[in-house]
């Protein structure tokens, strides 16, 4: 690649994750499409252009670029993680995904077994199938990892009251 297009595409890209931090969404999603017109088969501006449009509540071109960003490199543990967010959290369909969340979940699971907030999302993803004793089982590793976290304190006790 030259040069001059391997540090423009870079310059965009950089452009497009300061505007994220900034909250400029949609000045992010412009300069990272610029990055992608020079250079495409790097997963990471998918990825930074998903968040902007998650952070639009564009899910459905978040969705799209998570799972581009993933099929580029399927190691990439946030990836899976708020493609799973996502697809909980929608309130625009009326059945959500909930068995491809968890199998994200899953996944991010596999690649990074501490990974707080993905064992939260299970044991929610795991209530909403049904599955209140393996919600438990996260919740449990989850506060042997973190002892204070009171919402999988809160998740916890409601499963064994509601439920159990």
């Amino acid at each position: 690649m030259d040069d001059n297009i391997n540090c423009e595409y870079k310059k965009y890209l950089d452009e497009g994750i300061y505007n994220i931090q900034d909250g400029k969404y949609e000045s992010a999603i412009q300069n990272i499409n610029k990055s992608l017109e020079l250079k495409n088969d790097w997963e990471i501006p998918y990825f930074y252009r998903a968040v902007a449009y998650q952070a639009l509540e564009n899910f459905n071109e978040a969705m799209l670029d998570y799972t581009k960003a993933l099929q580029i490199n399927d190691k990439m543990t946030d990836a899976y993680y708020n493609r799973a967010r996502i697809t909980l959290s929608r309130k625009d369909i009326e059945n959500p995904a909930v068995n491809a969340a968890r199998d994200d979940l899953e996944k991010a699971l596999e690649l990074d077994p501490c990974f707080i907030d993905a064992l939260y999302a299970m044991a929610a993803a795991q209530k909403k199938l049904g599955n209140y004793i393996l919600a438990i089982e996260y919740l449990d590793k989850l506060l042997t990892l973190e002892p204070d976290a009171v919402n999988a304190k809160a998740l916890k006790k409601l499963i064994e009251n509601k439920y159990l």
